[in-house]
């Protein structure tokens, strides 16, 4: 995972690149993000943007999980996320933050 930031603008950017397993968790500030998602093998498999929830152990959906290459936009809370793997191979993804709210 990377992180990128602008002196200029504030700008915060995460990167994965061929992944098969679900990556360390990560904070997020509240605002629009887009991710994007490709993997080159499926295998009936998903990836899912997750937050946190309030019982300090369970991941719960924050953008719907992808089954195929694709790219969306979702309004999120700040908090603990993690970008969770099932069974996809090779995944490479681009979460971008795009305003703040």
């Amino acid at each position: 995972m990377h992180l990128r930031e602008s002196d200029t603008v504030n700008t915060l950017f995460f990167s994965w690149k061929n992944i098969s397993a679900t990556p360390t968790a990560f904070k997020l500030p509240a605002g629009l993000y887009e991710l994007t998602v490709h993997t080159e093998t499926w295998g009936g498999g998903s990836v899912t943007l997750q937050r946190l929830a309030a019982d300090g152990s369970t991941f719960a959906t924050a953008f719907t999980a992808f089954s195929a290459d694709g790219s969306a936009t979702a309004y999120v809370p700040s908090g603990t996320y993690q970008l969770t793997i099932d069974t996809a191979t090779d995944v490479s993804a681009d979460l971008a933050f795009i305003e703040a709210f």
